[in-house]
């Protein structure tokens, strides 16, 4: 949660202005968040920004991700949204922190963003029996070593193994995840993380993307091992956060909306769209992000 430096005047939460909450993600692996964030409370009003041009974030720079996370963030404050998730585990990796520490007091002490990583965390201890987990996710996300930092938060008895599948992405985006040439490259990065760890009994997704490869993933993984996809931690962590804070429930909007932007063209969100939610009826508008 953001610092809260000790002059700062907090101003009772009926006088705040009301928004849907901001989901943003690099590109188009958000989706599956948002799917199971509004399967789960489809009464909220949210807005979904995709920084689809700069995708992927995977391979940027903790400065970059930091910057163009940032621009997001206060693209989505601007419209006027409480509360924004960084539904992107390399934003969540690089730029959250920063954010919540650093930027939030300055820019509006009383607006919250969250990330993803930290849902699955909470729970992961309680799933494993080994106390082995695997975690599959980009480069970037491996390389933050943020995954293994926050599980050993809550527990630090655990063994976390990590595995950078820098190819996953473009697979999916380039909607080839079900061709056989996928089965090569996801076979053989679960392949180098067992062998990392045989005692894995509980691998997480640690990438948006990945749920769409949950079938091969399924296929190449031996069936004693759990995987676990992030939106449903998400989405129920989004839930009892909104429980615990009824002033910045009230300050989300209510109407069952939702709003997708992209900084790529509109007919190629909608294209993209199709893959993650199955369905190209959605109303998308075109932003700049500065």
């Amino acid at each position: 949660m953001p610092i809260q430096h000790p002059h700062t005047v907090m101003i009772p939460s009926s006088s705040l202005p009301v928004g849907p909450i901001g989901i943003f993600d690099s590109g188009y692996g958000g989706l599956t968040i948002l799917d199971k964030i509004r399967e789960l409370m489809p009464e909220y009003e949210y807005i979904y920004l995709g920084d689809s041009a700069r995708c992927p974030y995977g391979p940027r720079s903790f400065e970059v991700v930091y910057e163009f996370t940032l621009q997001a963030v206060n693209k989505l404050f601007g419209l006027e949204c409480p509360l924004v998730i960084l539904a992107c585990n390399t934003a969540s990796a690089k730029a959250l922190r920063t954010i919540q520490q650093v930027n939030l007091p300055t820019i509006d002490s009383t607006r919250r963003v969250l990330g993803v990583i930290r849902p699955t965390a909470e729970c992961i201890g309680n799933i494993t029996h080994s106390k082995h987990i695997g975690i599959l996710a980009t480069a970037g996300t491996i390389k933050s070593q943020s995954y293994p930092m926050e599980i050993r938060k809550f527990f630090p008895e655990l063994s976390v193994t990590g595995e950078a599948c820098p190819l996953w992405v473009p697979l999916v985006e380039n909607n080839e995840y079900r061709s056989e040439g996928a089965d090569y490259f996801i076979k053989q990065h679960i392949n180098r993380l067992l062998n990392k760890d045989p005692l894995i009994d509980t691998i997480i997704l640690g990438c948006t993307h990945y749920p769409l490869l949950l079938d091969k993933i399924r296929q190449y993984t031996p069936g004693h091992i759990r995987i676990i996809a992030q939106g449903e931690y998400v989405a129920r962590s989004l839930r009892n956060y909104l429980d615990r804070h009824p002033d910045m429930d009230m300050r989300c909007k209510k109407n069952g909306n939702c709003r997708f932007l992209t900084t790529e063209s509109e007919s190629k969100f909608k294209e993209s769209a199709a893959l993650f939610l199955g369905c190209q009826d959605i109303k998308v508008e075109s932003i700049t992000l500065e």
